[in-house]
């Protein structure tokens, strides 16, 4: 199989340039060469997604079995990656996200949940989440418009994983390898189901080998971790015997603690870790354990570059803040 990836290399982009080379695919990798670093064994091809020349050239490059998007973030671009490709390659698969439900994270979601309208602009005071899944159905729609039943239509969850640059993970592996009193959001038993990122490269392969269409969601099951697991994992994976201090969800809100930034991964709704994901089980989504996911970030942070993104920049709470909070949750529960 020929295949053309549009994305990046750190992430995503790199495990699946990495399995498909390992199932003997020919790839091919289109970035701007700006982050990230080339895949040994993928042939790469420069050029920008927002340049109709540069689409055209990647167009003439072809054709391709399938094209795996993991980086189209607005309606535009993927519009134009889409047109531009419609006739250079067989099948599409992008990679979209849960947010495209109208009902995330709040309430409980499955693979036919009802998709927020796509409109090019938003109602006043949306929020960032609200305006990410927006988009994101936007150039959901892009793509099948243009590809019809030749369109694989992936929504993921939580991305965990080695090479995570969003940082997540990461950071609560550097909090409990700092040791001392750590702040636990809510309770041990609240359910949590991340995603490992080898787990979703492995499947979009598979849907891109066996032609798979339609739409599905990709999370581990639910009820199959939770964040006491999560932070237990990260004891085991650093060796520091911190001390867990659980801390309810509405005293956190009450002290205006910042929900999936302050404290990664946290976020009190119901429905933010109840994604049925049954279709993509049905077609053969399977998920490694989550101690095995945390294992291996901590092992890649003792040996890879320190995370330099934007968004890891925005995560984690203070020293002084968590000290703050903790110091309040214990006067509470004195008084």
């Amino acid at each position: 199989m020929r295949l053309l990836i549009l994305g990046g290399t750190w992430f995503l982009g790199r495990f699946l340039a990495e399995q498909a080379l390992e199932r003997d695919h020919n790839v091919v990798t289109f970035t701007r060469g700006k982050s990230g670093s080339d895949i040994r064994g993928a042939a790469p091809h420069r050029g920008d997604r927002t340049s109709d020349r540069d689409m055209a050239d990647l167009a003439a490059a072809g054709p391709w079995d399938v094209v795996i998007d993991t980086s189209g973030m607005t309606p535009d671009m993927v519009e134009r990656s889409a047109r531009a490709l419609a006739t250079a390659t067989d099948r599409y698969v992008y990679v979209s996200t849960v947010n495209v439900y109208r009902g995330w994270p709040t309430e409980p979601l499955d693979d036919d949940s009802p998709i927020r309208p796509y409109t090019p602009y938003g109602p006043p005071g949306e929020s960032g989440a609200d305006e990410y899944g927006r988009e994101k159905a936007g150039c959901e729609q892009a793509v099948t418009e243009t590809f019809g039943d030749r369109a694989t239509i992936l929504r993921p969850g939580v991305i965990i994983g080695p090479h995570e640059y969003v940082g997540r993970i990461p950071w609560w592996l550097r909090r409990l390898a700092a040791g001392g009193m750590v702040l636990a959001p809510g309770t041990p038993d609240w359910p949590i189901q991340p995603i490992d990122v080898r787990d979703v490269a492995a499947f979009a392969l598979d849907s891109a080998e066996r032609q798979l269409t339609g739409s599905c969601n990709l999370a581990a099951p639910i009820g199959s971790a939770t964040f006491g697991d999560l932070l237990e994992a990260c004891q085991q994976a650093t060796g520091v015997p911190a001390v867990l201090e659980w801390v309810p969800h509405t005293f956190l809100q009450a002290q205006g603690v910042r929900e999936w930034t302050e404290l990664p991964l946290w976020r009190p709704y119901t429905g933010t870790w109840r994604v049925d994901a049954a279709r993509a089980r049905a077609a053969g989504l399977t998920c490694r354990p989550l101690a095995e996911t945390v294992a291996d970030t901590w092992e890649w942070l003792q040996t890879g570059p320190a995370l330099d993104h934007e968004r890891a920049a925005e995560l984690g709470i203070t020293p002084e803040r968590e000290a703050a909070v903790l110091a309040a949750w214990a006067n509470h529960r004195a008084g």
